[in-house]
């Protein structure tokens, strides 16, 4: 069944984060034949169009107003349910990111529609479109169909693959008028206390320190070997409560629920509710001197050592592959 699905395309600095590619993906293979239709929400955005089209969109549709700048409900569920009442769409396919998480059940409400969140795959099984999803802190997976009305998902970053990007692919541009009124949410600043670099949700390589690392300074060797494998930084909710670095690091089931390729945990236990946000990771390392930490149930490989040790033989080593290569 050939249906038109709506994406939406996720901005941030003014860039097009990954998950918007990813959705694509999962729109395409949602639409079953169909159109697959970009849809960017913002001050300025319609030059990031071409992106969304080179990575699989027939088109987009662009909502462009001051009033949304800055991402708030009410703004762009009313840009928003603007689009789908000019597209008429069979399917909407968002990111399950923190904006993704925020508006989608909104969207869903307005629209009296069911809602299945943080897919984590998407295929066609029995002329049906089967989603998969984690349940019980990743301790289990269910699969759900739409059996009626709207098809309605939003898609767990770094777990379906972009499509490969084309740049000779060409679509239409266009633009939809939306009145933006009576917000109840003004941003006046965005304080960002994330660290620079590598967005932390869609990072291939994530190394992750625990109470093992001790202080605020014990991040340091972390940080470097992140560096060098162009990965992010994480943490344990310990980590955080001992105010060895910012909540915005933390990973687990009250944090970020990440899914690198590779994730190395340093002086991490393994608790269940860190575990609920990172065990889905395609490889994992585990560093700690306890050897019956938890964390090596879950692991793929694990070292029993000294993090202070092993994390800067590590980086050296990585170091020398990377000029190797």
């Amino acid at each position: 069944m050939a249906r038109k699905v709506l994406v939406l395309g996720e901005v941030r600095d003014g860039s097009l984060r990954n998950v918007s590619f990813e959705a694509v993906a999962a729109g395409k293979t949602a639409s079953e034949g169909g159109e697959v239709v970009g849809v960017l929400i913002g001050d300025a955005v319609s030059t990031l169009a071409s992106g969304m089209i080179h990575y699989g969109a027939d088109r987009v549709v662009t909502v462009e107003d001051e009033k949304l700048k800055q991402y708030t409900p009410d703004g762009f569920s009313q840009a928003l349910m603007a689009v789908i009442d000019s597209e008429s769409p069979d399917a909407l396919i968002f990111g399950h990111t923190a904006l993704g998480k925020d508006l989608a059940p909104k969207i869903a409400a307005k629209l009296e529609s069911g809602l299945i969140s943080d897919v984590t795959s998407l295929e066609e099984a029995g002329g049906n479109l089967v989603f998969t999803r984690p349940i019980y802190s990743g301790k289990a997976f269910e699969k759900k169909i739409v059996t009626d009305g709207l098809l309605f998902a939003t898609i767990r970053p770094n777990n379906i693959a972009p499509l490969e990007k084309d740049e000779s692919r060409s679509g239409d541009v266009a633009s939809v008028a939306a009145e933006i009124k009576d917000l109840r949410t003004i941003i006046k600043e965005v304080v960002r206390k994330a660290s620079e670099g590598v967005d932390l949700s869609e990072a291939k390589v994530i190394i992750a320190g625990g109470r093992g690392v001790k202080s605020e300074e014990g991040f340091e060797p972390l940080k470097e070997l992140a560096s060098v494998l162009n990965g992010a930084v994480g943490a344990s909710r310990g980590a955080c409560d001992a105010d060895y670095c910012d909540y915005s690091l933390q990973i687990g089931q009250t944090g970020k629920v990440v899914t690198p390729d590779l994730y190395i945990a340093c002086g991490i236990s393994g608790a269940i509710q860190h575990l609920a946000g990172m065990s889905n990771s395609k490889v994992i390392v585990a560093i700690n001197k306890d050897p019956e930490a938890n964390i090596f149930k879950v692991a793929d490989y694990g070292i029993v050592g000294d993090l202070f040790e092993v994390v800067p033989l590590l980086t050296e080593e990585f170091k020398k592959l990377k000029v190797n290569a």
